[in-house]
């Protein structure tokens, strides 16, 4: 009885395992063909989109860094200007104070117009720079 259903079993698992070996139809073997482009094909295309999106990430946040440098650097020229015309003005309004009178009160009217120009101007050079 064992040798029946042993003979039975190798006779049903033997067409399954030499399967594996053969060659496909070339119908089957043209559709597998295609199936493996398309996939291919696919695979490579929303590789494409994946790094075009990663660029475009990267890209961004490369201007936003660019854009965030260009302001630092109108900050500090901005700075730069407002302190280099308040040490001006300091120093105008001490050479004022060695006149009398209304020739003190005219110099110190000039400097500080000119501090305030001196200001305005940096003002408008960081509008200008801003972004």
């Amino acid at each position: 009885m064992r040798f029946v259903i042993l003979s039975i079993l190798t006779l049903a698992i033997t067409p399954a395992l030499t399967a594996c070996n053969r060659a496909a139809s070339p119908e089957v073997a043209d559709n597998d063909i295609a199936e493996a482009k398309q996939s291919a094909a696919q695979e490579v295309a929303d590789a494409q989109r994946e790094a075009e999106r990663n660029i475009d990430n990267a890209d961004q946040a490369v201007q936003a860094k660019t854009g965030d440098l260009a302001n630092t650097n109108a900050k500090a020229a901005y700075d730069v200007a407002v302190a280099r015309a308040d040490g001006v003005h300091k120093i105008a309004i001490e050479e004022c104070m060695t006149q009398d009178g209304e020739a003190q009160r005219q110099c110190k009217d000039k400097a500080d117009a000119d501090y305030d120009a001196a200001r305005a101007s940096a003002k408008a050079a960081l509008a200008a720079q801003a972004r």
